[in-house]
């Protein structure tokens, strides 16, 4: 198939791209960055630079690449040392999730591309209460953290916008990030002991190895329900846990851990909540009806590979 990848040259796109050209798709893939057209191409893709904030540049693009399916990988993370102000943190991620999903469904109509394919959110967030692992219908249950306003209604704007939008819209919500070049800065924290565990660290929370996560979505190219699926491995966790055997396969010593009335002083409310109240997330959907199954079932085989690499 024709495949039009956008954010091609992020933590995921790095997998996703030489992942599709080697199932036998015939990628386009895009990035803003004229620097980075040489590792595109290298990988098998057309490459193109664009913004994907520029809405008239996108749909040309689009409308030049003829696709049969448009996946939406923008994102802007390069840096994420401080989750004070979530919503200054994620301003253009969130703006990308907004304003850039509506110019790539808007070119998608134009295009006549009956699927698109777009990237949200199943990582550690603020829970209003405990309970079981969430699924595709449990309702945003988030409670309202003053700093984190404009994220999770970016995250429910694409939600709601894609699978409305096309025929076959997709939306898959990827757990946190881990493996190769990913997350980098989180074993460089927690080597520095600048990562403590906060407040017991009861939070639950849901890993994806990066190359599983480019596996469900190259799945998703040709499988799958119009709808959200959950993109998680099979062993969400308390937090404490997952750091502390982190720290123990890197040999680093084990995380710190601080009240959470002081952990609010020093990385801010969503961080606490983060490390707290979160619930993690079912994958059986996913599963089911991707016909994925995650390379690392647990976060615990998936670090150890990571760390060894």
């Amino acid at each position: 198939m024709r495949v039009f990848v956008t954010g091609a040259t992020g933590a995921l796109g790095r997998h996703l791209v030489p992942g599709l050209v080697a199932a036998g798709h015939e990628v386009t893939a895009t990035t803003r960055t004229p620097g980075k057209v040489a590792q595109l191409r290298e990988a098998g893709a057309t490459p193109v630079v664009v913004d994907g904030l520029d809405r008239e540049a996108v749909i040309a693009a689009v409308l030049a690449a003829a696709p049969e399916v448009i996946m939406h990988q923008m994102t802007a993370l390069a840096d994420m040392r401080s989750f004070r102000n979530p919503d200054k943190l994620f301003s253009t991620t969130n703006e990308l999730r907004t304003r850039g999903t509506d110019n790539l469904l808007a070119a998608a109509e134009r295009a006549g591309t009956r699927r698109v394919i777009a990237q949200s959110y199943a990582g550690a967030g603020p829970d209003r209460r405990s309970g079981p692992l969430k699924t595709e219908e449990d309702p945003p249950d988030w409670r309202p953290i003053r700093s984190a306003v404009q994220g999770p209604a970016a995250i429910r704007h694409v939600e709601e916008t894609v699978p409305a939008a096309v025929p076959e819209g997709i939306v898959l919500r990827y757990g946190t990030f881990y493996g190769p070049g990913a997350s980098e800065l989180l074993l460089d924290a927690l080597r520095k002991r600048q990562l403590p565990v906060i407040g017991g660290g009861t939070g639950v929370w849901s890993f994806l190895e990066v190359t599983d996560a480019a596996a469900a979505t190259i799945a998703a190219v040709d499988r799958g329900a119009p709808g959200v699926y959950n993109v998680v491995d099979s062993d969400p966790a308390p937090v404490a846990e997952c750091l502390t055997y982190l720290a123990k396969v890197m040999g680093a010593k084990p995380p710190l851990r601080i009240p959470a009335w002081l952990g609010r002083l020093l990385a801010g409310e969503f961080v606490v909540a983060q490390m707290t109240t979160s619930r993690g997330y079912s994958n059986e959907k996913a599963r089911k009806e991707l016909g994925w199954e995650p390379r690392y079932a647990s976060w615990r085989e998936g670090f150890r590979a990571w760390v060894s690499a």
